[in-house]
C-alpha cells in the first residue's frame, strides 16, 4: 500500500484545527506537509502543538507524529472519549482557539465533555468566549445538541491572560438532525455584553454608548449588558471588549466582536463592532460567516438525507472554498449550490449527509 493512499494529504497550515477535527470524525489518518516551510521560523507553532495535545487528551488511541523540523504532521485518530480535563492554553492564542474545535467533537463522544481551559479569554483573531457562548452554541442546539454550556470563571485579557473557562457538553447524540434552513428572516433583537478587566468601569459604558448610537437606526430591541471584572477573577492584564449578537425569530444568530488596545477610544470600538454586525447581517444568509464551518460540518455528518441551507454570494470567499475542498478530500462529499428563485443573488447549499453514527458510546 503506497503511503499516499494510507493518508489524506494536505499542505500548509491553513485550516489546521478543522483538518484534525474532520480526520477524527471520519476516522481517517491525515498527513499535513509543508507547514510554514518557507518561513524564517518553519513548522508548527506552540499553540498548534498544544491543540494536538488537547486532541490526544480527549481521544483514546490517537497517534501523532511530528517531523524533526515540525513541518510535517501525521495524525491517526482514535475514538472520542471526552471526560474531565484541564488544559493550559499558551498565551499566543486565546481559549476560544482551543474550545471551538471541541464543539465539533463533544456531542459524538463516549463520555460527557468537561474541560477547564486556562489562559487568555479574548483576542483580535479568534472567537472570544462570548461569541462561542452566544453565537456558536445556539447552532449546536439547532442540530439536537441541547445541553451545552460555557461558564466564565475568570476573565483574562491579553497579553498575560489568567482567565478560566469551563466547557460542559452533556448531550451525547448519535447524529445531528437534518437541517432545512431556507428563509432569511428579519432580525428581532440585538443583545450584547461589554466587558472589562482591571480598568475603569466607565470604559464599559462608553463602549455601550458607542454601539447604541449606531444601532438606534435598527428597528429592533437592543440590550447590551455591562460586565465589569475586578480582583483576582479579572486575570493578570487590563483589557476591555464588546460582543454583539443579532437574533431572529427562528433563533438563528449572527455575531460580531472586538477588543480594545491601549490608546483606543471605547466609543470607536463600540461603533465599529456595531457597524461590523450590521455588515454581517446584510451579507449573511441564515448563519454568519464565522458559523458556516460548524453548520456545514454538522450537516455533512448528519444522516443520509438531503439538508439545505441558505447562504449569500458574499459568504463564498476564500475561506469557504477551502472548507469545501477539505470536506471533499476527507469525506468525499460535494456540496451543490443552486440559486434561489426570489430576485436575490442568494444560493441554497444542498448537502447530503454521510450517515455518520456515534459509535463511540457503544465501545466499552
Amino acid at each position: 500500500m503506497s503511503s499516499s493512499s494510507r493518508y489524506v494529504t494536505f499542505e500548509g497550515s491553513r485550516n489546521f484545527r478543522l483538518r484534525v477535527v474532520m480526520a477524527t470524525l471520519s476516522g481517517k489518518a491525515i498527513k499535513i506537509e509543508k507547514i510554514r516551510s518557507d518561513d524564517l521560523n518553519p513548522g508548527l507553532k506552540d499553540y498548534e502543538v498544544s491543540f494536538l495535545r488537547l486532541m490526544e487528551a480527549v481521544t483514546n488511541g490517537s497517534s501523532i507524529e511530528i517531523s524533526y523540523t515540525g513541518t510535517t504532521v501525521i495524525f491517526r485518530p482514535g475514538i472520542i472519549t471526552g471526560g474531565s480535563y484541564t488544559h493550559q492554553c499558551p498565551n499566543s492564542k486565546p481559549v476560544g482557539y482551543f474550545a471551538e474545535p471541541m464543539l465539533y467533537l463533544a456531542p459524538f463522544s463516549k463520555k460527557k465533555f468537561s474541560i477547564l481551559f486556562r489562559g487568555i479569554t479574548s483576542s483580535h483573531n479568534d472567537a472570544g468566549i462570548d461569541a462561542i457562548k452566544w453565537g456558536l452554541m445556539p447552532i449546536m442546539e439547532k442540530f439536537g445538541v441541547r445541553e451545552c454550556a460555557l461558564h466564565t470563571l475568570k476573565r483574562g485579557s491579553p497579553p498575560l491572560g489568567g482567565g478560566e473557562v469551563h466547557l460542559v457538553v452533556d448531550s451525547l447524540i448519535a447524529q445531528p438532525i437534518t437541517m432545512h434552513a431556507l428563509d432569511k428572516t428579519m432580525i428581532s433583537s440585538i443583545r450584547g455584553v461589554s466587558y472589562s478587566t482591571r480598568v475603569s468601569p466607565s470604559l464599559v459604558n462608553r463602549m455601550i454608548d458607542g454601539a447604541k448610537k449606531v444601532l438606534k437606526s435598527a428597528s429592533c430591541e437592543v440590550n447590551i449588558t455591562a460586565d465589569v471584572w475586578r480582583g483576582e477573577n479579572s486575570g493578570k492584564s487590563p483589557g476591555w471588549g464588546l460582543t454583539l449578537v443579532a437574533e431572529n425569530k427562528q433563533g438563528w444568530r449572527i455575531f460580531s466582536e472586538a477588543i480594545g488596545d491601549a490608546g483606543d477610544v471605547p466609543e470607536d470600538i463600540g461603533a465599529s463592532v456595531a457597524y461590523h454586525l450590521l455588515e454581517e447581517i446584510s451579507k449573511s444568509g441564515v448563519v454568519g460567516r464565522n458559523q458556516l464551518p460548524l453548520t456545514i460540518l454538522y450537516m455533512i455528518i448528519g444522516k443520509e438525507d438531503i439538508g439545505r441551507l441558505r447562504i449569500t454570494k458574499d459568504q463564498i470567499d476564500e475561506r469557504f472554498v477551502w472548507l469545501l475542498r477539505d470536506i471533499k478530500k476527507v469525506f468525499g462529499t460535494e456540496i451543490l449550490l443552486k440559486p434561489v428563485d426570489d430576485n436575490t443573488t442568494d444560493l441554497i447549499a444542498t448537502i447530503k449527509g454521510i450517515g455518520f453514527t456515534n459509535t463511540n458510546k457503544k465501545i466499552a
